[in-house]
């Protein structure tokens, strides 16, 4: 049995470059418009897939981290997980090629050293990380001082 199952739909309405579309979460937390500009010139407000899959990673790598941290004993203050998704063109058709992760940690009573060992560990426990193993995922991590 699934852990967990969710669901979101997007209702497109036009062309690909004129239309616009509406995402829609299941759990109605989202109610998104999207749009091929958007997408791949300026958001002006709107979404995209990349941007969706940013913050899919985002907030998936701070629960990992948050979970090995918690292995290790250590309580983190605050973790800021930032994702920045890359759509590029692969042999000419549009392809997500890259995840880049800034991970900002303010963990009392942890050195570099252990920050470093539960960043590395949630790396591969991520699902959203292994869904994208064909793309390059980065991780640049730092940990605060008090």
């Amino acid at each position: 049995m699934a852990i967990a199952e969710r669901t979101a739909e997007t209702t497109w309405e036009g062309s690909l470059a004129r239309g616009r579309g509406k995402v829609d979460g299941a759990s109605g937390a989202i109610e998104l418009p999207v749009t091929w500009a958007s997408r791949t010139e300026s958001p002006d407000g709107l979404t995209s897939p990349e941007e969706l899959a940013a913050s899919a990673h985002s907030s998936c790598f701070a629960m990992a981290l948050a979970l090995k941290l918690g292995e290790q004993k250590a309580v983190p203050e605050r973790l800021t997980v930032a994702a920045t998704v890359t759509l590029d063109e692969v042999d000419g058709v549009p392809t997500i090629v890259s995840s880049a992760l800034k991970v900002r940690g303010r963990v009392p009573d942890l050195d570099a050293d252990g920050f470093s060992k539960a960043v590395d560990e949630a790396a591969g426990l991520c699902p959203v990380s292994r869904l994208f193993a064909g793309a390059k995922i980065t991780v640049e991590a730092e940990l605060e001082s008090e």
